[in-house]
């Protein structure tokens, strides 16, 4: 047995025979042995169980599971309290094969039962400016493009970690940005509105397994004090060698990480039309100075 002191947080700090659950989530995060923290909590279990969810069960979602994601979304941080995004909410099955066909045929958006596009919106902003009789020349700037993008991110992560805490699933799609025009007029965005990415969610499917993905050592990212610019160097041979066990346990083709990096820098072909961003966003509105 495990015996377990929970301190002020919440946190269950783990003392005699120790609790492997952590252990366990972080060994497959990194595809290897690591130490265990000594700290488990649900939260963090929730966090680092992560997975990309590809295939669902037809199962709806529960009443009022749309508005509490949104509720989570919204208790995450926003610069300046400004909330420059929206969320569109598809549960239409034939809205759905239509976006779906623009972002690459991807059956995961017909599949899951809500389809949510995350926006970068400064449209209500501008609203705002005309409402108040004042001059709104700073949304012009690329500043605040990436200020409705990086709000959007942090509250689309957090609806994640929510939907994952309920035992639903989901995955992003990038891929809503191959076609910006058709999928804005698709669902109706206004000029100074732009989506940003979707997300799929729903029941995940029990009889396809989905494992953690490992990531990079932190010895890759983690930095203290100032950037290691030699460690961009470093060989990725480890960190391919555990993607491809990883690769061969989900049945899906092997390859190298360094090989997929190396393909999506390419060429603009790899981008699947997402090398036209600059110019479709200064087509909605945007104006990027």
């Amino acid at each position: 047995m495990t015996d377990n002191l929970t301190n002020a947080g919440g946190t269950r700090v783990l003392s005699g025979v120790d609790d492997s659950r952590l252990a366990a989530l972080l060994s497959a995060r990194y595809g290897t042995a690591v130490p265990d923290l000594g700290v488990w909590n649900e939260t963090l279990h929730t966090v680092l169980g992560h997975r990309s969810v590809r295939d669902y069960r037809p199962d709806p979602l529960p009443d009022g599971t749309l508005e509490l994601l949104v509720a989570a979304g919204q208790s995450a941080a926003s610069s300046s309290n400004l909330q420059a995004w929206s969320v569109v909410a598809v549960e239409d099955p034939e809205r759905k094969a239509r976006l779906a066909a623009l972002a690459g045929e991807q059956k995961q958006i017909i599949q899951a039962p809500l389809f949510l596009v995350w926006l970068v919106d400064l449209h209500r902003l501008e609203t705002i400016g005309r409402l108040e009789s004042s001059p709104s020349e700073g949304l012009q700037y690329l500043e605040s493009f990436l200020l409705g993008a990086v709000d959007a991110a942090l509250a689309a992560q957090n609806a994640v970690v929510a939907l994952e805490s309920l035992g639903l699933g989901a995955v992003y799609i990038g891929a809503i940005r191959n076609n910006p025009e058709k999928v804005a007029k698709e669902i109706a965005l206004p000029p100074h509105v732009f989506a940003l990415f979707g997300l799929a969610v729903g029941y995940p499917d029990p009889a396809v397994a989905t494992a953690v993905k490992p990531r990079l050592p932190q010895d890759a990212v983690l930095f203290r004090e100032t950037y290691a610019t030699e460690r961009a160097n470093v060989p990725f041979n480890e960190y391919n060698l555990r993607l491809r066990h990883f690769q061969a346990g989900q049945n899906i083709p092997q390859r190298d990480w360094t090989e997929t990096v190396a393909q999506r820098l390419r060429h603009a072909a790899s981008l699947h039309g997402r090398d036209r961003l600059a110019e479709v966003l200064r087509g909605l509105g945007f104006g990027l100075k």
